[in-house]
């Protein structure tokens, strides 16, 4: 790898981490379409570090409130909001855990295709479209998450593991399609992407371990975590905002648009 290989992807983890427009799309078509060697999976770890601190700095107030009201209700057997939102993010995360591990090597080895990408692109776009259309004509979205919710949010959020999904993409419309607001979707989708990303760094590290020692360019891995927090971290600031303003049709339009293309070409 060399630095201008390094912030371009960096730069695409950070941007599209976040965006429902599938990072690990862009990461494998990226480096296919410019024919770039394996960036390795250091670089998979550090950038995936690098999304998970911005995500936390973000949302750091809150998360300190879940980690509380999470411990007392453990030690007091009582119930409030956070602490229920906390369990929802701990159990919403088993269906993409147990998914990974039973579907990893099957995905890596049959669906990280181009035609495959394009298809889910197009497909899940369309999805969310049409979640984002549904949520505009209830005139009552709620702010609550409910276990019911919890339990749709999490399975839909296995189907993140085929290429060109999109993390972000499928659990804000999962959100939406259950009738949370587009802020509350959001919110819950961005918190339940720190245990799946925490948990897929856990994954490649153990794979790295497994495999003999490489020569571990420090320069380059620090500069992918910076530009890999930094980006995500306006990316997030920059998608809720943006939210309030147009929705979620440019995001719908770009997947699709995308998805045309790379099946014409």
């Amino acid at each position: 790898m060399d630095i201008f290989q390094t912030l371009v992807l960096a730069l695409i983890q950070g941007l599209s981490e976040f965006l429902p427009i599938s990072s690990s799309a862009h990461l494998i078509l990226v480096p296919k379409i410019a024919d770039w060697p394996d960036q390795g999976l250091e670089f998979d770890v550090v950038v995936h570090l690098g999304t998970l601190s911005a995500i936390v700095y973000y949302y750091r107030s809150i998360i300190k409130r879940l980690i509380i009201d999470f411990y007392f209700s453990i030690i007091t057997a009582k119930r409030t909001d956070q602490s229920d939102l906390s369990w929802g993010i701990l159990i919403g995360t088993v269906p993409v855990g147990l998914a990974g591990l039973l579907f990893k090597d099957y995905i890596e080895l049959n669906l990280r295709s181009v035609e495959v990408i394009a298809y889910s692109t197009i497909l899940f776009g369309l999805l969310l479209g049409f979640s984002s259309w549904l949520i505009s004509r209830n005139p009552r979205p709620r702010e609550i998450v409910r276990w019911i919710d919890v339990a749709f949010i999490g399975a839909m959020q296995a189907l993140a593991l085929i290429p060109g999904t999109s993390r972000s993409g499928i659990t804000i419309t999962a959100g939406l399609l259950v009738g949370l607001s587009r802020k509350m979707s959001t919110q819950f989708a961005f918190l339940l992407s720190i245990p799946v990303i925490t948990l897929s760094s856990i994954l490649i590290i153990a794979q790295l371990y497994s495999q003999p020692p490489g020569q571990v360019e420090w320069s380059l891995l620090f500069v992918g975590f910076s530009v890999a927090a930094i980006s995500s971290y306006f990316t997030v600031v920059f998608f809720i905002k943006l939210l309030d303003i147009v929705g979620l049709l440019p995001f719908v339009v770009y997947r699709v648009v995308l998805g045309v293309l790379l099946l014409a070409l």
